[in-house]
């Protein structure tokens, strides 16, 4: 027991002389403002937090790298960058971190066209946000997939996964979850083509959608309430419909949107006759692509004319506006579109010559 009481005593004496010293050492190399938290948080900090604290600020990094790129039309570069910082959040363990790129990640496969792997990274982000117990990831990331599937051509799947998140919903009384889904569901019924069944969704989900002032929501399910009245024939409902979802758009300047409610409304007006206000809307659907500075959107505006000078029977504008997209389609190598927009032209003139 003596040795022992010896052998600690010492040992406490060298733990002192070897702390003062430290503590010399410690205050030439850092400023004398330094208080005695910040030595005491040097000396005890684990080597192995500040790094997984500067693994995580990385992965942080290249996720935000990852939205921007996204955001601004790069999903490829979006998906490389995801993809590291995926690598990251899931060696330092980061789940919730792991959720989000997975978010992030089915929006770039899904914009290039791999909707499989889409698929697979929203059920990873569905599973992350099952095992956390987070519902309203839940709720977002079922309508996310449910949408998924009715694109890819399963509207019974798609349909049974979004009342679940709608069921999640109702239950935890998330009201901007329902409106989503109920939003959703008008579109699988839509798809199915029970389209007064759609409206009936649509015009629910439009309660919600407003109680929650949820303005680009309301946006989006009136122009989705004016595909249902469009399909169904009901011009007058239809044209009030994209109109409001128009006037919505250009207050929050909400630029897809306005387009989407143009092209209804085009439509419809064409269908009972009112050809100068269809023109009207397309001169503004032209404004808008160049403002945006979008071929895309500038050769469907020129083939939206040319359809409609061709339903006029004004058969050389029409044929103008034709080639001008058929030029735009060549500048994407868009070949697929170039000749569908030849064979529409073709037909035209076999047609006039008759």
């Amino acid at each position: 027991m003596k040795q022992q009481h010896l052998l600690s005593s010492t040992t406490a004496k060298n733990y002192r002389l070897f702390s003062f010293y430290l503590l010399i050492l410690t205050s030439l190399l850092y400023p004398v403002t330094a208080g005695a938290a910040d030595i005491t948080q040097q000396l005890h900090r684990p080597e192995s937090s500040s790094l997984k604290r500067q693994s995580r600020d990385d992965a942080d990094s290249l996720l935000r790298v990852a939205e921007q790129q996204y955001a601004a039309g790069y999903p490829q570069k979006a998906l490389d960058s995801g993809l590291q910082a995926l690598d990251i959040y899931h060696s330092i363990g980061e789940v919730r971190a792991k959720g989000q790129t997975y978010n992030l990640l089915a929006k770039a496969y899904i914009k290039l066209g791999r909707l499989k792997e889409g698929e697979d990274a929203l059920r990873r982000h569905l599973a992350i946000a099952r095992d956390t117990q987070d519902f309203q990831t839940q709720i977002f990331a079922l309508n996310n997939l449910g949408t998924l599937l009715l694109q890819i051509g399963e509207p019974q799947a798609a349909g049974d996964t979004i009342q679940d998140a709608f069921t999640i919903a109702d239950n935890v009384n998330n009201i901007e979850g329902e409106g989503l889904s109920l939003s959703n569901l008008g579109l699988v019924a839509a798809r199915l083509g029970d389209y007064n069944r759609a409206i009936k969704l649509y015009e629910t989900a439009l309660i919600y959608r407003r109680r929650t002032d949820d303005k680009q929501g309301e946006i989006n399910t009136l122009n989705n309430l004016g595909d249902a009245y469009l399909a169904a024939n009901n011009y007058s409902d239809t044209i009030s419909s994209y109109g409001a979802a128009l006037n919505m758009a250009k207050s929050i300047g909400d630029r897809a949107n306005q387009l989407r409610a143009i092209d209804g409304l085009v439509i419809a007006h064409s269908a009972v006759g009112r050809y100068q206000r269809a023109l009207d809307l397309l001169k503004q659907r032209l404004t808008i692509a160049k403002e945006l500075e979008n071929p895309r959107e500038q050769l469907n505006s020129f083939a939206s004319y040319a359809k409609l000078y061709e339903q006029l029977g004004n058969y050389p504008t029409a044929r103008n506006f034709y080639e001008r997209a058929i030029t735009i389609s060549q500048n994407l190598e868009d070949k697929k579109q170039e000749i569908f927009l030849r064979d529409r032209m073709t037909q035209m003139l076999k047609g006039k010559s008759q």
